[in-house]
């Protein structure tokens, strides 16, 4: 489409896996086996909602003030989220992404995060999209190009989809044992529970029902591979699941119950997150990375008949 939103549309393929990623925010558009979405997309020719599919870069989720000091340092950077007086999600959103290398079923993504006020520190990030017969996998790499330590993190945001219908009829199950507490206003953590005994006990699967969920989950079980999965079951008897390595030690889920009423729980949004919310603020899982250093992590997706 001439002049879509989210720019020039990059489309791997491996048999009958299709995805799309875009140059606007480098992010996933869509991803289907099939006639079926493993993540739920947007149109080509609207805006990215819900920050579908989009790298969080060089924080995850939510940044208190848009305030951080790191060290000795106070910043403070542009407010993203106003109505909460947060900052969110980072600074790549909506810039353009470039291309680097393409095959048929193999993409990386590049972009460079220049200095800017409140993070005035140079990142080199690439993300490499590859489809294969285990399904979609995401390698972000993020190398620090300036010459001073950095503060980083990262995410991703995709939504897993029920198929046809909303996420309400669909059966979930995320192996984690422990959900960060948040303030209803901000959003912003307040401490944690053990989800044991809680409406947010997703260990054994079982139907979201209405549940609003917009919650940071961690405490991971991992397989033999160091690998946590979230499994979401539709009404098809189809399985649309996210995996996330030893990188990603939280997951956010939400049930996109603020979007669009067109678009509210049609998708679960499922988030690997290297820090907590807010980690730029407390330090926590924040990673201080070195002059020249690269740091990685990955995810993937998959459809499970």
């Amino acid at each position: 489409m001439p002049n879509s939103p989210s720019g020039q549309q990059y489309v791997l393929r491996d048999g009958d896996q299709e995805v799309t990623v875009v140059e606007v925010g480098g992010g996933i558009r869509s991803y289907r086996v099939g006639d079926r979405d493993v993540l739920q997309p947007y149109a080509e020719g609207a805006m990215c909602d819900g920050a579908h599919g989009a790298p969080l870069i060089p924080w995850p989720n939510r940044l208190g003030d848009g305030r951080y000091s790191f060290e000795g340092t106070d910043y403070q950077v542009a407010l993203t989220e106003p109505e909460k007086h947060n900052a969110i999600h980072g600074f790549l959103h909506w810039r353009p992404w470039q291309p680097l290398r393409q095959s048929e079923n193999h993409l990386v993504m590049a972009a460079t995060l220049y200095p800017l006020q409140g993070y005035p520190f140079m990142l080199e990030v690439q993300i490499d999209y590859r489809l294969d017969g285990a399904g979609l996998s995401v390698t972000t790499s993020a190398t620090n190009i300036g010459d001073q330590a950095c503060p980083y993190g990262c995410g991703q945001h995709p939504y897993l989809s029920p198929g046809p219908g909303l996420i309400d009829d669909c059966e979930l199950q995320l192996a984690a044992h422990t959900r960060i507490l948040t303030d209803p206003e901000r959003q912003l953590p307040v401490g944690t529970e053990d989800v044991a005994g809680t409406a947010f006990d997703f260990r054994s699967t079982r139907r979201i029902g209405d549940l609003h969920v917009d919650h940071a989950f961690t405490d991971l079980d991992r397989d033999a591979d160091d690998r946590a999965w979230v499994a979401l079951t539709g009404t098809d008897g189809r399985t649309s699941e996210i995996w996330v390595d030893e990188a990603y030690p939280i997951i956010e889920l939400y049930t996109a119950d603020s979007l669009d009423p067109t678009r509210r729980r049609r998708g679960l949004g499922t988030e690997p997150m290297t820090c907590p919310p807010n980690a730029f603020q407390t330090g926590q899982g924040v990673i201080r990375l070195e002059r020249g250093q690269t740091v990685r992590s990955s995810w993937g997706a998959r459809l499970r008949a």
